[in-house]
């Protein structure tokens, strides 16, 4: 118990000294706090004495907030340039912030309420043609490209946006996106020459269209500057015409009537068949000194095909020997009887160069067209033919056009064969730039996208996508006809090549029309013959370029250039690639020159004349010349310097020469019909008993074609 008792009394004094410890140094502390103010209040701006920290009872230090970026009155070296925003003041900054939350707020709502309520789907019709691409397709149906073709890999189709499938595919597509197909074929895309009949009220009397056609050089440009009053042959090469003209002529009445001039030679046959097409009415020039000639019976023939009324022009009735009832009695055996003789054909005899008859031809002109109650509605879409097109240099494309329907103003968009445009301009046969021009009117339309086929047709329609997607059809269809009609294969391309056999004659056309292209391609092709043919490398409206050098050059093919010429690069790669450049402007000459040139590459023809005929009735041994055959001369004569053929059962079995000719043991020349000889030839022959010598000789003749 005293043990216990001494070691409490221990610890109790222990605590007692630990607590009285720790009251004297906070004691100490409060002691120090005070002592240290006026210390450094006396210092006046001095350092103060480092500040002595009690770790047992000093707080912890709260961290300083971090300064945000832009705040004024921050100058600390992070916070980067003075900008726009921090020169502002602080309301000025949250202004331009609240705005632009404000907006993201509006568009999150906008977006919020698109998507809120289920939006209904909108089903469409749509449009498919026989074959269609995936991005087309799409964007017919307004879905995501994306979307199509996860569909058609689910099917088992992996494509692209940009491959095409077929209507049967795209059905199955259109189908499952809830969507209504019509499908239409790709020959629904061109538009069709409208038949429709516009109504009654609405028709206006139109000028007739007028052609004037006939053999070449009767005088058919010459009547027709008699009724123009101006000089257009004059402007012709050769005096003959070259392309169609399309004018329009205001007699002294105040009626108007187009005419259209085509050209009487042959080679424009094609352009002669499209000028009876888009006429009301045909004047025949017939020369009452030449009578009837091919190309009138022709313009008879493509007259009566046409089911257009005609009108005979007897011209040249002032020249001596002119007889105008020869050629009334003429047309009677090509089943055209004119009003003088009983017909219904009417007639009337006609001087140019006098001018006289002038007045009783347009008399008769416009009484037929007054018959024939020529009508057009001038208040719709304008549809038109083009009579001729060209490339201008300064230009562009040209086309002739002959306006049918409607009215062709200018800014219209139009599609012509397969080519697209919008009219920039139009110019009349005047020269003059009109605004608009109505039905029979002729006007040169600038604006194409490409020179058209002359006899193409021109429609105008509502867009420029309408317009393309038209044109693009039309020359797919070209393309077509152009690949289906080449060989399917090299194989049969060889064995047709074999079956012929004909030298290829290449030429390079440019011309300054499509009609005059169109027409010497035409004449290029009947001058070909089995053993030559003509092969148009390529044929084009305009000058001779670079590119048409060129390939020609890789073919040494002669370059023909009618109403045109190369420019100064093509003239220097001609000369240096030596590719000859053929200059012409009348068709006579060029048909000429290039028939010859093709005779020339022929070479001279081999003539072979027949002149003796012998039966062999026996061989010899000949020694080193091996045989020798005893011959009878049925026919002719066997001469020793000519060629010889032995042939057996008709088989010829060696061509070559008579090395000896003997009768008895003396050499001879010659050994007529009737009379007996031995033979040698020059080489080891199979010669048997009744086989035939023949000794024929081979005269070279220059070709003609």
């Amino acid at each position: 118990a005293e043990q216990r008792a001494a070691e409490e009394a221990v610890r109790a004094a222990e605590e007692a000294a630990q607590q009285a410890a720790a009251a004297k140094a906070e004691a100490e502390a409060a002691a120090a706090q005070p002592a240290a103010e006026p210390e450094a209040r006396s210092a006046g701006g001095a350092t103060p004495p480092p500040r002595r920290f009690t770790p047992v009872v000093a707080p912890k230090r709260p961290e300083p907030a971090r300064p945000t970026r832009g705040r004024p009155g921050d100058d600390r070296r992070q916070s980067g340039k003075l900008t726009v925003t921090r020169a502002l003041d602080d309301e000025g900054g949250a202004r331009a912030r609240s705005l632009a939350a404000l907006k993201r707020a509006r568009e999150k709502d906008k977006r919020a309420h698109q998507s809120g309520g289920p939006q209904a789907k909108q089903v469409r019709d749509v449009v498919v043609p026989e074959a269609i691409t995936v991005a087309e397709l799409a964007n017919r149906m307004a879905e995501r490209g994306a979307d199509l073709v996860k569909a058609l890999f689910k099917m088992g189709m992996p494509v692209t946006l940009t491959q095409t499938i077929d209507q049967d595919t795209a059905e199955l597509l259109v189908t499952e996106f809830g969507h209504n197909l019509k499908r239409v074929s790709e020959s629904d895309i061109d538009i069709v020459a409208s038949t429709d009949t516009d109504p009654e009220d609405k028709l206006l009397p139109r000028p007739p269209v007028v052609t004037i056609m006939g053999h070449v050089d009767h005088g058919k440009t010459s009547l027709l500057d008699a009724l123009r009053g101006t000089d257009v042959a004059a402007g012709e090469a050769g005096g003959i015409t070259q392309h169609i003209g399309a004018y329009q002529v205001q007699v002294k009445s105040g009626e108007k009537i187009t005419f259209l001039d085509t050209p009487g030679h042959e080679a424009f046959s094609e352009m002669r068949a499209r000028g009876a097409n888009i006429t009301d009415i045909v004047i025949i020039v017939v020369a009452a000194d030449d009578g009837i000639r091919p190309q009138t019976i022709e313009a008879i023939n493509h007259t009566k095909a046409a089911g257009v009324p005609m009108i005979v022009a007897i011209n040249k009735v002032d020249k001596p020997g002119g007889n105008p009832q020869r050629v009334r009695e003429a047309l009677l055996q090509y089943d055209v009887q004119v009003e003088s003789m009983g017909g219904d054909v009417q007639e009337v005899e006609v001087s140019a160069l006098k001018k006289t008859g002038l007045d009783e031809l347009i008399e008769k002109i416009l009484l037929q067209a007054e018959v024939l109650e020529l009508k057009a509605n001038p208040d719709r879409e304008a549809e038109g033919t083009v009579v001729e097109a060209q490339l201008d240099k300064g230009r562009g494309p040209v086309a002739t056009i002959l306006v049918r329907k409607g009215t062709l103003k200018v800014g219209d968009i139009f599609v012509v064969g397969a080519e697209s445009g919008k009219v920039r301009a139009l110019i009349d046969d005047k020269g003059k730039n009109v605004k608009e021009a109505g039905p029979s009117v002729p006007v040169e339309v600038l604006g194409l996208s490409g020179v058209p086929g002359a006899g193409d047709p021109l429609t105008v329609v509502e867009n420029e996508a309408r317009a393309r997607e038209v044109a693009a059809y039309r020359a797919g269809v070209i393309q077509k006809k152009r690949t289906t009609a080449a060989p399917a294969n090299l194989e049969s391309m060889f064995s047709a090549l074999r079956e012929k056999q004909a030298v290829q004659y290449p030429v390079v056309v440019k011309a300054d029309t499509q009609g005059s292209v169109e027409a010497i391609i035409g004449s290029l092709n009947k001058i070909s013959t089995d053993d030559i043919q003509v092969r148009i490398l390529h044929s084009g409206v305009g000058g001779i370029t670079e590119s048409d050098v060129t390939l020609a050059a890789a073919s040494r093919a002669p370059i023909i250039g009618f109403n045109v010429r190369a420019n100064a690069k093509a003239r220097e790669i001609a000369t240096r690639d030596q590719v000859a450049l053929k200059y012409y402007d009348v068709i006579y000459d060029l048909l000429d020159e290039i028939r010859a040139a093709m005779a020339g590459k022929l070479g001279p023809e081999a003539i072979e004349t027949v002149v003796g005929r012998a039966e062999i009735r026996e061989v010899f041994s000949a020694g080193k010349h091996g045989k020798a055959a005893g011959l009878l001369v049925v026919e002719g004569f066997i001469r020793k310097a000519l060629k010889a053929r032995i042939t057996r059962e008709d088989v010829i079995i060696y061509n070559g020469s008579i090395a000896s000719l003997r009768r008895f043991k003396d050499d001879v020349a010659e050994v007529r019909a009737g009379l007996e000889c031995g033979v040698t030839f020059e080489g080891h022959t199979d010669i048997k008993p009744g086989d035939y010598l023949e000794t024929f000789e081979v005269e070279l003749r220059d070709r003609t074609l």
